[in-house]
């Protein structure tokens, strides 16, 4: 049965997609059964996939397919790509059971994969609920900064009532400090509190961090992977680590 992984944050910037797409193509790489679901109107994570054609998770919701239908299968992966038309999401997800579409979709398919990836958009929003009451396990992306840890904060929050209401067994596996420099003093200091944030929320920051680094803003223009893109680069290093760090949190 796999384990179904949010990626998260409301806030844009915080290398929600690349982690994805990282882990996707990380996680394949080492010989697992992987998923990714695209759930952003943006579509990056369906880009660096290069998926295809007319069939999306938009269908999938909307209860006009199945999630088999949808999965494209490519040499990174598989994807159920993302729609641009999910920005209205919370207009037609509107009926009884709304929060558990996902899940019921996920339901038919599971026992195919080992890990199950989604990426979210940077909103609160009813794909998002949908997406943690999916989820056996939360990674909360993060920058060194005081409005992303202010963020994590009100994410809790969200988080918590979808435990409550509609998923008991839903945890924060962690937070995944990105676009880091541990040579900048506050940095430091943030991370501390980071720390302090993590200890309050009963999750840990993982011993990973990933560097800023131009080698994943290139790896987005040629629509790949860092893996594929720049595979002896320190930033695939970090992400090397960060997944060897998840694969052990069973």
């Amino acid at each position: 049965m796999a384990q179904i992984i949010s990626i998260v944050n409301q806030k844009g910037g915080v290398a929600k997609t690349t982690t994805a797409g990282a882990l996707i193509a990380g996680l394949y790489n080492r010989g697992y059964k992987v998923l990714g679901i695209d759930l952003d109107s943006q579509c990056n994570l369906s880009n660096i996939m290069r998926a295809t054609g007319n069939k999306s998770i938009l269908g999938v919701l909307a209860g006009e397919l199945s999630i088999d239908e949808a999965i494209q299968y490519t040499i990174q992966g598989d994807i159920v790509q993302g729609h641009k038309a999910l920005m209205q999401a919370d207009s037609f997800i509107n009926e009884t059971g709304k929060e558990y579409r996902l899940k019921e979709a996920i339901e038919q398919i599971k026992n195919k994969y080992d890990y199950i990836i989604i990426d979210n958009p940077p909103a609160l929003s009813i794909l998002t609920i949908n997406s943690l009451t999916a989820s056996n396990k939360v990674i909360i992306t993060a920058i060194a900064d005081l409005f992303s840890m202010q963020g994590i904060e009100q994410l809790n929050n969200t988080i918590e009532a979808v435990k409550k209401y509609c998923n008991n067994s839903l945890y924060i596996a962690g937070i995944l400090l990105v676009k880091h420099n541990p040579k900048l003093i506050l940095n430091q200091d943030i991370l501390q509190m980071m720390l302090d944030i993590a200890e309050q929320l009963k999750t840990k920051v993982f011993n990973t961090t990933i560097r800023e680094a131009i080698a994943i803003r290139e790896a987005q223009i040629k629509k790949q992977d860092i893996f594929s893109y720049a595979p002896n680069s320190k930033v695939a290093d970090d992400y090397n680590k960060f997944i060897d760090e998840l694969i052990q949190d069973k």
